[in-house]
């Protein structure tokens, strides 16, 4: 099975922010075990005795916030870049997936969460379907955070396997998501360290973070399928955008 771990970055209800960004990590079952303990090893250089305590988080890493309060700007984004580091070097069969929506695209039309997750959902299953035709069959669970959405994906995902979506049916999902507490999971950690990489990317212009990880990104003969970026006017043309898969 491939576990697709999904965070948020971003408020969609936030006037002084441009983008919403959905993104994290798929990883074969077997290889979430060892991605989580070399996370850890990471967390634990800052609390050897309650490693558990150290939460992996882009935003407050970056700023020296919670528990990364009073730890030194360069070992916080030394520990980030590491992070990063591990999906980069992960198994061949890691992939990331992340759309980033530019709100303003949506205005009037759709929440961009909820279009956000249409799309990675779309996104994921074509990828199951590649695997299934290359000879590898295996079918996905989506994995998210804890967050105020974990209701209306749950349901949406429901909606999506028995009536279809704006371009067919979901067929590769085995049940709608599992919803966790960051905390709790290393790997929903990770996806969210994927999503803040994105959001500095498309939102600030800054691309220190995103390019370790961009090589990792669902991608066939050159085409990222798995990075949708949804710019202004795109609405009008949504479908074109995944209309390579």
């Amino acid at each position: 099975m491939n576990l697709l771990y999904l965070d948020e970055s971003g408020h969609p209800a936030d006037p002084n922010q441009k983008y919403i960004i959905l993104a994290g990590v798929a990883v074969f079952e077997r290889q979430a075990h060892w991605l989580d303990q070399q996370v850890s090893t990471i967390a634990a250089r800052f609390n050897p005795a309650e490693p558990l305590s150290i939460e992996l988080h882009g935003s407050p890493m970056r700023q020296g916030r919670d528990c990364w309060k009073g730890v030194s700007r360069q070992d916080r984004m030394d520990a980030l870049r590491d992070s990063l580091d591990l999906i980069r070097n992960s198994h061949r069969s890691t992939r990331l997936f992340g759309v980033a929506i530019e709100k303003s695209a949506l205005a009037g039309h759709a929440d961009p969460l909820e279009d956000a997750f249409e799309r990675l959902c779309r996104a994921f299953d074509v990828f199951l379907m590649r695997q299934h035709r290359q000879g590898n069959s295996q079918r996905g669970l989506i994995v998210v955070d804890k967050t105020s959405y974990e209701t209306t994906f749950q349901s949406l995902t429901r909606r999506f396997k028995e009536d279809g979506h704006r371009w067919g049916v979901i067929r590769n999902l085995v049940e709608v998501p599992m919803c966790l507490d960051s905390k709790a999971s290393r790997l929903v950690q990770l996806a969210d360290l994927v999503a803040y990489s994105c959001f500095r990317h498309f939102e600030k212009g800054d691309s220190e973070l995103f390019s370790i990880i961009q090589d990792k990104f669902d991608e066939v003969s050159g085409v990222k399928h798995g990075l949708i970026h949804i710019p202004v006017l795109a609405h009008e043309n949504s479908s074109a955008v995944l209309g390579n898969r």
